[in-house]
């Protein structure tokens, strides 16, 4: 496949963001990629966006009023003409040779899509979105998520593409129906899982970045349990999607409400024992059910926070830095916490109500 005849559409859902979207065309109108190029917005027809997209040369696709990210990139779908589609988001900014780093990999026959891993810009972020942008990139403890995953080799085989950083052959997501519809939070996930069910191969690229603004820590609490309960939603929709690490997380918040009983009736029935609760002679406190309920939980405590911070110092996030690991362990216990709201959540509706569904949204769509 040689790269002047290969017919590239970057498309882009976008949703009353027209001036970070305006930033994200800007990088698009100078990729060094020299092949037909068709850049795509998809939204409602009035968007603040749809403006932006025709003063910068963009394409702009009537949504059909979708309710869901999934739905309106089916429509669009249905409407480009082109080999290849890459996929990313209105709030990125885009490296000048993003397009081409993806399509070098389209000639090799076994390649259906090819992603690269996303980093939030330290020059462009908030502290505590760097914060967020380590904690996500941590070595160990993101339930297998693919924020800022880079493999040690130039092309590696990937169970799942990041949707703000992807490309695939229009025909393979032609073949699978593209996304799930009414799907939102894990449509890119389902869409993988079902493109390697149909004997295709992702792969990723190390070096193939785009850079992402993270979320500020309210609107990230939601979207990461957005993400736990589509996760779940998804996993009862395709066993194959099953994994012990998003059950694990799941449990978190229930370990913590846990633990936080243990240490109440612990300390209800002497096992404080101030001043010596840290002098661990059966000498000065004799051992027993009372002091391991709250020696344990603060034990595991200081490990999980040892666990976070050395997760992240050894993680791929280009924010890293003193503070920002340093604060990593706070972030985190955001995040466990949050993800396992949204699992539990699924877990209700799949068990208890039987209404388990797939669209979830974490924006209002009219």
């Amino acid at each position: 496949m040689g790269e002047q005849q290969t017919r590239v559409c970057v498309l882009i859902p976008s949703l009353r963001n027209a001036d970070e979207l305006a930033i994200a065309l800007d990088g698009l109108a100078n990729q060094t990629w020299d092949g037909p190029l068709e850049v795509v917005v998809v939204g409602p027809v009035g968007d603040p966006g749809e403006a932006v997209a025709d003063t910068h040369g963009a394409r702009f696709i009537d949504d059909e009023g979708s309710r869901t990210r999934a739905d309106a990139c089916n429509v669009a779908l249905r409407q480009i003409d082109c080999e290849i589609v890459c996929f990313t988001d209105d709030d990125v900014w885009v490296p000048e040779t993003w397009v081409a780093s993806l399509m070098r990999w389209f000639d090799k026959p076994e390649v259906a899509g090819v992603g690269g891993p996303n980093f939030a810009p330290p020059d462009k972020s908030t502290f505590w979105q760097r914060v967020i942008d380590v904690t996500f990139c941590s070595k160990w403890v993101t339930a297998g998520t693919n924020y800022g995953k880079r493999g040690s080799a130039d092309l590696e085989p990937a169970e799942q593409l990041p949707g703000v950083n992807a490309a695939y052959r229009k025909s393979v997501l032609d073949e699978v129906g593209g996304f799930d519809d009414g799907a939102i939070g894990c449509e890119d996930a389902m869409l993988d899982h079902r493109i390697e069910q149909a004997g295709y191969t992702l792969w990723t690229d190390r070096e193939a970045i785009i850079w992402h603004r993270r979320r500020n820590p309210g609107r990230v609490r939601k979207q990461i349990q957005n993400y736990g309960l589509v996760r779940m939603l998804a996993a009862n929709e395709y066993p194959g999607m099953r994994a012990w690490s998003h059950i694990a997380v799941g449990l978190f918040p229930l370990l913590v409400i846990d633990a936080l009983f243990s240490i109440w009736w612990g300390a209800a029935n002497g096992g404080l024992a101030w001043p010596d609760f840290w002098n661990i002679s059966t000498d000065v406190v004799p051992h027993g059910m009372a002091r391991t309920a709250v020696h344990l939980p603060f034990s595991l405590a200081a490990i999980y926070v040892v666990i976070c911070w050395l997760g992240a110092a050894k993680g791929n996030s280009p924010c890293r830095s003193a503070s920002t690991v340093l604060a990593a362990p706070l972030m985190t216990f955001l995040l466990h916490w949050s993800y396992g709201v949204g699992v539990i959540r699924a877990w209700w509706r799949i068990y208890v109500s039987k209404r388990p569904g797939l669209q979830v949204d974490d924006k209002a769509r009219g």
